[in-house]
This record gives structure tokens, sequence and C-alpha cells, in this order.
């Protein structure tokens, strides 16, 4: 029921019901296409922060911004490369202040919302308010008819492969703690939201 892409009416619907919501958005047809757009959008030197994303991973961007090729300011890496885990942690707030913020979500309703769940929260603070340029990678079988059904797809859909994926990978599980409600953008704020609709299936 939630691993079915859209259909290409869904998809025009939701877009045109995003950037009512000041939410600039675009499909795309692969991963690599998605891959290619970020690329053009985020500009050489700026500082780039990433929330742990299978989506980002899948398009290969993960393995992009590792690589000497990219031409931007990685926060990430510098948070991982910190042996201390209290700098570590500091480190991971100041880069709440990166240029540009870069994820996905987990449910995406074709009235121009979505949602964007976390068991720490680490990644909220970009998202609702610190970073400028917010870019969005977005499987497009995450697309659903309404928000409520976005909630249901949260609960019922998206926590337990998380948490399977975590338990397989950490031998730890996962939490729905943090749950933001992405209603709209004020353009009065001067930030940029972009999302990209992958006509693939993309993360959970």
């Amino acid at each position: 029921m939630y691993d079915e892409i859209a259909t290409d009416e869904a998809i025009n619907k939701t877009i045109a019901a995003l950037k009512e919501h000041g939410v600039e958005a675009e499909a795309v047809n692969t991963g690599a296409d998605a891959l290619s757009k970020i690329k053009q959008l985020i500009p050489a030197g700026v500082s780039v922060m990433n929330g742990g994303s299978v989506t980002l991973d899948q398009i290969g961007f993960i393995e992009y911004l590792k690589s000497t090729e990219q031409p931007w300011n990685n926060l990430h890496a510098k948070i991982l490369a910190e042996p201390d885990q209290e700098k570590q942690a500091v480190l991971r707030k100041q880069t709440a202040l990166s240029d540009y913020y870069l994820g996905s979500v987990h449910a995406l309703s074709e009235t121009g919302e979505f949602l964007v769940a976390s068991n720490t929260g680490s990644q909220l603070p970009h998202i609702v308010f610190t970073s400028p340029n917010l870019i969005f990678v977005v499987g497009a079988q995450k697309i659903v008819p309404t928000m409520t059904e976005a909630m249901r797809r949260l609960e019922e859909y998206v926590v337990p492969l998380e948490d399977a994926r975590l338990m397989k990978v950490h031998n730890a599980h996962t939490m729905l703690s943090k749950v933001v409600l992405f209603l709209r953008e004020n353009t009065r704020m001067g930030r940029k939201v972009h999302l990209i609709i992958v006509k693939e299936i993309l993360g959970f």
C-alpha cells in the first residue's frame, strides 16, 4: 500500500500544492537525476549538512559527499572525525547553521504538506528554522492523499522498517520521538526550500 509509486497525476498535484505553500518542487525520473540536480543547486564553497537518510545514500549523494570531487564544506565529516563525544555534540549543534541542509521526508501529501520524524531531533532545527536552504529528495512512493494518511504511513509503515534496519545495523531500536509537520514555508523568512520527487522507490 505504501510502497507504490504515485501516478503522474498525483505527483503533479503534489508539486502544484507545494508551490502554493512556499516550497519549490519538481519531479525527476531517477536517483541519478536527483543527484545531478543537487549538484546544480548547491554552489561551491558553502557549508553542507545532511541528516541520516536511506534515500540520500541510495541516490549516491553520501558517497559523493565523502569524495574529493565535491566542492563543499562537509560539516558531517567534521563531526565524525571528532573522537571526543562531548566535542562532537557541540559540533553537531553548531552545524545547525549550515548554509544547506539535505534530507528526505517520511510522508508527503497531495495537499502540499510533509512529515519529518526523528528519534533525537538533531536534524529538526535545520528544517524548521536555522538553515537558509533546504533540499529534500523524496521517492514518489511516499506521496499520500492527505496528512491523516501521512501520519498513518509514518506510524504503521516507516517506523517498523526503520526499527528493523537499526536492529540489523546497530542492534538498537528506534523511537518515534519528535515529528515536524511542515505545512508551509513563510516566504518572508527568505529561506529556499526545494523538494525533488523521484519517480522511483527510494527510502521507506
